[in-house]
């Protein structure tokens, strides 16, 4: 015989997630997932960790990555399709499904695509935490596209950066990037080469995804102290 017990699984949309985002305010949002992200880290040995599992087309990836605890079980499945901006859709878009290991019961679905915009920018703040030399206060910026903006946001206000050095191959993605983040207070100086960049900043942060050039930085770049995120 069935029970008659019902599942409540809580669903967040790209519109609530930006709500709570909106709510909580993005400096002590951010620092809240830092400080999430890096309790996780001191406690990596409690994870069966699992490689994500890839599916290739001609046209792009799928992936599904899963992760669990002994109370928890979760996956990400996230796609990768450059073609997407031909047609007005999104390059990658994510969801994620959190449920608990005793029962089985879904208990969040979640989308995954803003969320790891946040989540990728707390992740770099806590490696530059534990990296980057003290006081850093000049961040170079390889490509300018909408995670540039996460990446800025999140090296402001958890780290200290108050200059960025830009650039990108696409003058358009800087100079939107500059616009959007006028309201932060952020120093920015506008690079015609990743050399010029690079050039005596603290951290080197790259947000690229270039496959035909795929060499961003060359050692001939690199500075004594300099944290490559």
């Amino acid at each position: 015989m069935q029970n008659n017990k019902t599942v409540t699984t809580q669903c967040l949309s790209v519109q609530d997630v930006a709500a709570i985002v909106g709510r909580v305010g993005i400096p002590a949002f951010l620092e809240r997932l830092a400080q999430r992200i890096d309790a996780d880290y001191q406690r990596w040995q409690a994870f069966d960790k699992v490689a994500r599992v890839a599916a290739h087309s001609a046209e792009g990836v799928i992936e599904l990555m899963p992760i669990a605890d002994d109370t928890t079980y979760t996956f990400k499945y996230v796609n990768g399709h450059p073609k997407n901006t031909r047609d007005g859709l999104p390059t990658v878009m994510a969801f994620g499904v959190l449920a608990d290991v005793d029962t089985g019961a879904p208990e969040l679905l979640t989308e995954l695509t803003l969320t790891t915009a946040l989540r990728t920018a707390a992740m770099s703040s806590v490696a530059a935490r534990a990296l980057a030399r003290p006081h850093s206060k000049t961040m170079a910026l390889i490509g300018n596209g909408a995670q540039g903006e996460f990446q800025a946001l999140a090296f402001h206000y958890l780290n200290g950066i108050e200059e960025i050095r830009l650039f990108d191959i696409d003058p358009a993605a800087t100079q939107k990037l500059m616009a959007n983040l006028a309201h932060t207070g952020l120093r920015f100086a506008v690079c015609s080469s990743t050399r010029e960049a690079v050039r005596g900043a603290d951290i080197v942060t790259t947000v690229t995804a270039d496959k035909t050039n795929a060499v961003i930085l060359s050692a001939d770049m690199l500075e004594p102290g300099m944290h490559i995120n």
